[in-house]
């Protein structure tokens, strides 16, 4: 793949601009820096090679070459849209996590989909495919820009050795068992980033969203920074996207987002 190559594959798509490096440290700043030099809405940055990325919780995100995706695409929410973009990060970060979710289920067998695991992940097999970073720049009150980071792991190269986890990984192409065409994914993502992004704020969205959450109706733990572990009841989603859990006294909470872990009571090896 090159430059070239890369916006041939994606000419069909309305995209800004494409940016294509063999090597990268971090798509995510990079995209920033272009967004604030006037990169135009729904530019893209790709990188073969990451060395530098971020998961959350400032977590260290490598891509090796040739075995995974990392990219990053630019939204400008001041540029007019049919529905109004929100001022809210956790929307964004739904988006890449849908997208990414609705791709992969057209590859996916139809017993074992991809699902959501609250706010940033997409898992299949209860193991970690692919995490989502959206990053919010502001100017004063205005949001201006936002990053979407995303990163797939599609060859098992892609996946860290266990003692590196916190939370079980593995890739595309494990759970297909078949070779993955990594652009032919990346075209079929930002695919759906763009349907999708037109409906950011709808009722819509959020029900899309909710249809396919991990672990709804198990017990998990919510490790919120600073905080003891809890744990509670996958309900489902609220209107606006947040975690509803019910907690062993029978008491609601609704979980907005923020430095937090979610995962299975049952005791599978955590990461994030």
């Amino acid at each position: 793949m090159n430059q070239a190559s890369l916006q041939n594959l994606l000419i069909d798509l309305p995209l800004g601009s494409v940016r294509y490096f063999a090597t990268l440290a971090s798509t995510n700043d990079l995209a920033a820096r272009w967004a604030e030099a006037g990169a135009p809405d729904l530019s893209l940055v790709v990188a073969d090679e990451q060395t530098a990325g971020r998961g959350r919780l400032n977590r260290l995100w490598i891509t090796l070459p040739g075995v995974a995706l990392a990219f990053s695409l630019i939204l400008k929410p001041a540029v007019k849209q049919e529905v109004p973009l929100p001022n809210d990060i956790l929307p964004y970060t739904a988006l890449g996590a849908l997208a990414t979710c609705d791709a992969l289920n057209a590859a996916l067998p139809p017993m074992l989909p991809a699902q959501i695991k609250w706010p940033n992940d997409v898992i299949a097999s209860r193991r970690k495919l692919a995490g989502v970073l959206a990053e919010a720049h502001w100017h004063g009150e205005q949001l201006t820009s936002v990053i979407l980071g995303i990163g797939i792991n599609v060859a098992p190269p892609s996946v860290p050795p266990d003692e590196q986890l916190s939370y079980p990984a593995t890739c595309v192409e494990a759970v297909v068992d078949a070779p993955v065409d990594r652009w032919g994914l990346l075209h079929a993502v930002l695919e759906k980033l763009l349907f999708w992004q037109a409906r950011l704020g709808t009722p819509e969205f959020v029900k899309a969203w909710g249809a396919r959450l991990a672990f709804r109706g198990e017990w998990v733990q919510v490790s919120i920074e600073g905080q003891p572990p809890q744990d509670g009841q996958v309900l489902g989603l609220t209107a606006e996207g947040r975690l509803l859990l019910r907690d062993r006294l029978g008491e609601l909470h609704e979980l907005h987002g923020g430095e937090l872990n979610v995962r299975p009571v049952s005791g599978v090896r955590s990461q994030e």
